[in-house]
């Protein structure tokens, strides 16, 4: 392994697909040893009932120029986690990067409902799936971070702070979750911070995960066909691009300056200067302020 990450060890809760798996796939490419967690194994799926894998996922660190590991967890059962940890700990005595991207809520949330028309038990199911899982994993995980200065916590999320704080996302349950993680972000930042590590809150924008693609009915290959129906998706980017953000952020000698601060892969990407996969820059959070939320029509000229 080479790379400005080589010899580096990192933990991505959440990797089966989407973000968490173009996460992971970055931080190999960038030569980290990745361990990459989920509940769909190759043997077993979880009630999502996809056909993505955490194995797939390992596989594809290890092409990427890493080492991938996969470790089935469910993140929501503190002995799992712990053990998991334990592993970690065994095989490399450290940890440098924690990802907390675990979700799960896709299925779970109701678009404009109100929270006493919305399923209640779907609800709290995803509170505890976006929301305690994240302190479950930060729980056993970071003693372990802490071995040695420098650790990174991202915390991924929807949305930056800013925008988060003006606007209603979604229903009251998808609201709570994500402003809850951006907050967690902060919190941590105040407690790692003095202790040698940085936390931050971490938005992909308009993600192309394949959940999302499969809705459109289109694949990374023809995803601008989408665009008649869903004239915004334009701004759109791959799993990929918040990968590279994440790895950017490991390799910074100066990441304490992001400590407890809401970022986003597109303002990322004009700091460190990487790019999508199609080379492009996408900037998402601005161009929903300015253009979708403005109700102009979908232009993405100066915005990708």
């Amino acid at each position: 392994m080479s790379g400005p990450l080589k010899d580096k060890v990192a933990l991505v809760a959440g990797a089966t697909r989407g973000a968490g798996r173009g996460i992971a796939v970055e931080l190999g490419a960038a030569g980290a040893i990745v361990y990459v967690t989920g509940r769909t194994t190759r043997e077993r799926r979880s009630e999502y009932d996809r056909p993505e894998t955490i194995e797939d996922t390992a596989d594809l660190v290890t092409a990427a120029g890493g080492r991938g590991i996969a470790v089935p967890t469910d993140h929501l059962v503190p002995s799992e986690v712990r053990t998991l940890v334990d592993r970690v700990a065994d095989e490399q005595g450290r940890l440098d990067v924690l990802v907390n991207d675990v979700w799960g809520g896709e299925r779970l949330f109701e678009w404009d409902t109100p929270v006493w028309e919305h399923d209640l038990d779907n609800g709290l199911r995803l509170l505890r799936l976006g929301i305690e899982t994240h302190a479950i994993t930060s729980h056993h995980a970071l003693p372990l971070l802490l071995r040695r200065p420098g650790g990174l916590v991202v915390e991924m999320t929807d949305g930056t702070a800013e925008y988060n704080a003006a606007t209603y996302r979604v229903s009251f349950f998808y609201d709570l979750a994500k402003s809850a993680v951006l907050r967690m972000a902060f919190a941590l930042g105040q407690e790692l911070g003095p202790r040698g590590a940085t936390a931050v809150a971490l938005t992909p924008g308009w993600l192309r995960s394949e959940m999302m693609l499969e809705n459109f009915g289109v694949t990374e290959d023809n995803w601008r066909d989408a665009l008649e129906r869903v004239p915004h998706f334009g701004i759109s980017e791959t799993p990929f691009y918040v990968g590279r953000a994440v790895a950017a952020l490991a390799a910074d000698p100066e990441r304490a300056r992001w400590n407890g601060e809401s970022l986003s892969s597109g303002g990322l990407a004009r700091t460190y200067g990487f790019t999508d996969r199609d080379g492009s820059r996408p900037d998402a959070w601005r161009y929903l302020v300015e253009v979708q939320d403005a109700g102009k029509p979908a232009d993405t000229a100066g915005y990708r």
